[in-house]
């Protein structure tokens, strides 16, 4: 009976041992933690990338704010993270050092609307759970996403430290999508230049493949121009010269991309 006692001790002091040693594995390193928030009635749930030793840089932690493309809308919760910034999160959870927060568009919808304003609620719930800097809130989007961070970008033009749109555009990009625009532009006679002239204050760095048949480069090119003639701050455009339409994974894998953007404060 001693025997036994004795070696269901043991038992019971190397799970305790296991279990601390698990613990200390998912401390040293980021991870993901779902959430929801609740905008006009309706309830949607969005991921927040928590970096390690959070809690003691709270209050001064960036916060980026992605938006997924089409091919990750529904309402899993989940989707949007398995795409763009998503898995580049994972494979460096242990040393990326903001706060990320990945909502998620329902299916057949795009970044607009009510859709924007539940990202930025999740956004603002972030903040005040997580304790992010405010002076560093940083956006950026895939594709369709990419034509979100202008949307949201141009509704809140203060509001960010920088934007970094990727293979996004602004006029739809093909006949099946002509509810893909970027809509506070669309009635300007030259949405190009009403863009540059309302973001010119904004550091941005646009990224696109040049090869792109999705979403043509053509934009990004004009975009380009046009904020190089309202004479705007820090605005660079990139252009992959063999990169087609996934400019994402090498855009968030760009280590001086994100030197930039963690260094840009409001």
């Amino acid at each position: 009976m001693a025997r036994q006692r004795a070696a269901w001790w043991m038992w019971v002091v190397a799970v305790l041992v296991m279990s601390g040693c698990a613990t200390t594995r998912v401390a040293d390193k980021g991870h993901f933690v779902e959430r929801s928030v609740t905008v006009d009635g309706r309830v949607s749930r969005y991921q927040v990338f928590v970096p390690r030793d959070a809690k003691a840089q709270r209050g001064a932690l960036p916060v980026v704010l992605f938006l997924h493309g089409s091919g990750e809308r529904g309402s899993d919760g989940h989707r949007q993270t398995t795409a763009g910034l998503g898995p580049h999160l994972r494979d460096h959870a242990r040393e990326f050092p903001a706060l990320v927060v990945l909502p998620q568009a329902p299916e057949d919808q795009e970044w607009s609307g009510i859709n924007n304003r539940i990202a930025l609620a999740a956004l603002d719930a972030t903040i005040a759970e997580f304790g992010a800097d405010p002076a560093r809130q940083y956006l950026t989007g895939m594709s369709m996403g990419g034509y979100g961070s202008w949307n949201i970008a141009l509704e809140h033009p203060t509001r960010f430290a920088a934007i970094v749109p990727v293979c996004g555009a602004v006029l739809a990009p093909r006949a099946v999508r002509a509810s893909l625009f970027v809509e506070s532009v669309a009635n300007e006679t030259d949405p190009y230049a009403a863009i540059a002239e309302r973001l010119k204050a904004t550091p941005i760095w646009m990224f696109h493949g040049a090869l792109d048949d999705v979403v043509l480069p053509a934009d990004d090119r004009k975009l380009k121009a046009a904020f190089d003639a309202a004479g705007a701050g820090d605005v660079r455009y990139t252009e992959y010269p063999q990169g087609n339409h996934n400019a994402w994974d090498a855009t968030y894998a760009d280590a001086a991309m994100w030197g930039w953007l963690f260094a840009q404060k409001r």
